[in-house]
């Protein structure tokens, strides 16, 4: 455990088996082992750092773009693991965001693909 590091993430969903899936697909590819499940919610693992995804309690919508949460950003391994992860996710759910610009979307020499869910919970898979 590092001081100050991420104990957990949770994220809420409105369609638990839905997102199950997609995240399920993400977090294996990057390691991540299956935590826990109960009824309402799932957790994959890695090291100390463990993420949750939890049907919410009340309706309503996810939007990255209103105050709050913008993104998640992973490591995901060199260039090709990360080309690997962009040709593969729109089979596990996910829209490939900013193709016009991958793999430089973040910038010059910030190599990362650009990921969102079908609730538009964004993801950055970042090439070391």
């Amino acid at each position: 455990m590092t001081r100050g590091g991420l104990h957990h993430v949770e994220l809420r969903t409105a369609d638990l088996d839905t997102a199950s899936a997609a995240w399920a697909w993400l977090l294996g590819s990057l390691g991540y082992e299956p935590f826990q499940q109960w009824p309402d919610g799932r957790s994959w693992r890695l090291g100390d750092l463990y993420v949750v995804l939890e049907s919410a309690p009340l309706d309503g919508a996810h939007d990255r773009r209103r105050p709050g949460l913008s993104h998640l950003a992973f490591h995901a391994g060199d260039a090709a693991d990360v080309e690997q992860l962009w040709t593969d996710a729109p089979t596990h759910g996910w829209t490939r965001l900013y193709e016009d610009r991958h793999p430089f979307a973040g910038g010059p020499g910030h190599r990362a693909a650009f990921l969102e869910d079908a609730e538009r919970f964004k993801i950055e898979l970042v090439a070391g």
